[in-house]
């Protein structure tokens, strides 16, 4: 991968406005933030810039305001939590011309802007949109890896107008792929869940010459079954797929990549009741598959603790519901485990997979996770996001 303008001493922009792009779209209910994550995480980086004397205008987006209207999306809940985490008072700005004057003149040392895709401009990454928000200050730096596969004016139009930086959240990261892609220690795993084949087919199809396993959980494994000829009861089934998983197969085998599926499942009747531990000969015909079995965790656990790099997308089982969430959490443990003992190098990314790792409270236990969904998923794709690719050397 090209390399990134970073700004690896802070004090060459000692003084500056610095316009910080940073991913706080966080879980708002009731009108607070329900998980400050997000946040937490650039903590130190923005201590580092308020160390260098800088003034710092914090740029987020917040849900979909062009498709879902603006209620419940302002950024002031957003505001009130960053407060509270930098034990900083922020200055809470629109956008607009007037802004560029109150950060010139205040002084406040740190600003957030109200929600950039209230705007159009932002989607559409507008250079007229993207020439303002770059008049508010003189160094920008982007933060938001996990935004960084959307080319919107805060992340693409607006390195147009002003000096711009790779922040480190987004090296660190990029090193975390590098490390599992590029220069991976092997034997390589890689565990890839969720629900749709469809979703995750490029990302499989790309990784498969780098893995030595390529491990399919969750409910896109029910297809594989069924491709097999197994029965899967009423469980959750994508249509018209039979000619992928045939690639699938095909690309594993050209590729000396052991492919492995779950050879035992839990199965219920219903969502709200235990479920039962069943070999794949004897599911029933009205049984849905909700989570991966014990024999076939065993055997995952068998394949980490020989492998010496490990990759993980998409939770094995139903995790949001604790009956169903055993197969993802031990899976969860064993990665922690190896990555504690084996010096394993475990990266893992996904809204979903860091849920289900926060839920097994192993979240402290990896080499890196990646809070990233779409940019970590086509990062991995091999495609080209368009926010780092404005910041090459």
């Amino acid at each position: 991968m090209s390399q990134l303008k970073s700004l690896k001493d802070l004090s060459k922009i000692k003084g500056k406005k610095v316009f910080l792009r940073v991913d706080f779209n966080v879980p708002i209910s009731g009108g607070r933030v329900s998980d400050a994550t997000k946040i937490e995480k650039l903590e130190e980086n923005i201590k580092d810039l308020l160390n260098q004397n800088c003034k710092i205008i914090l740029g987020s987006h917040l849900g979909r305001p062009q498709k879902k209207g603006k209620s419940g999306l302002s950024l002031l809940p957003v505001k009130k939590m960053t407060e509270k985490i930098l034990n900083e008072e922020i200055n809470f700005l629109e956008i607009n011309n007037e802004a560029k004057k109150i950060i010139s003149e205040s002084d406040n040392k740190i600003f957030m802007l109200e929600n950039l895709r209230f705007n159009p401009g932002e989607e559409a990454n507008s250079k007229d949109y993207a020439k303002l928000l770059a008049s508010f200050a003189d160094v920008y730096i982007n933060e938001a890896f996990s935004c960084s596969h959307r080319a919107h004016a805060s992340i693409d139009a607006i390195t147009q107008f002003l000096e711009s930086y790779a922040g480190s959240s987004i090296i660190n990261e990029v090193e975390a792929l590098e490390k599992v892609f590029l220069n991976s220690k092997k034997p390589v795993a890689c565990l890839i869940g969720g629900s749709k084949i469809s979703t995750k087919i490029d990302l499989i199809i790309n990784l498969m010459p780098k893995m030595d396993f390529m491990i399919i959980g969750g409910a896109m494994a029910n297809n594989f079954f069924k491709y097999e000829g197994f029965n899967v009861g009423k469980s959750l089934l994508e249509e018209n797929i039979e000619q992928t998983i045939k690639q699938i197969y095909q690309e594993a085998k050209r590729n000396n990549c052991e492919l492995i599926l779950p050879v035992d499942v839990v199965c219920s009747k219903k969502f709200d009741q235990p479920g039962e531990n069943k070999k794949l000969n004897e599911i029933e015909d009205n049984d849905i598959i909700l989570d991966i079995g014990i024999e076939g965790t065993g055997k995952i656990d068998e394949i980490l603790k020989q492998s010496k790099t490990v990759l993980w997308n998409g939770p094995f089982g139903l995790f949001e519901y604790d009956d169903f969430a055993n197969g993802t959490n031990d899976i969860s443990r064993s990665i922690a485990r190896y990555t504690k003992n084996n010096n394993l190098i475990s990266v893992a990314g996904g809204g979903d997979t860091f849920a289900a790792i926060k839920k097994s409270n192993q979240q402290n236990n990896f080499t890196y996770i990646s809070t990233a969904g779409g940019a970590f998923l086509e990062w991995l794709e091999g495609k080209m996001l368009p926010g780092l690719k404005v910041l090459e050397k």
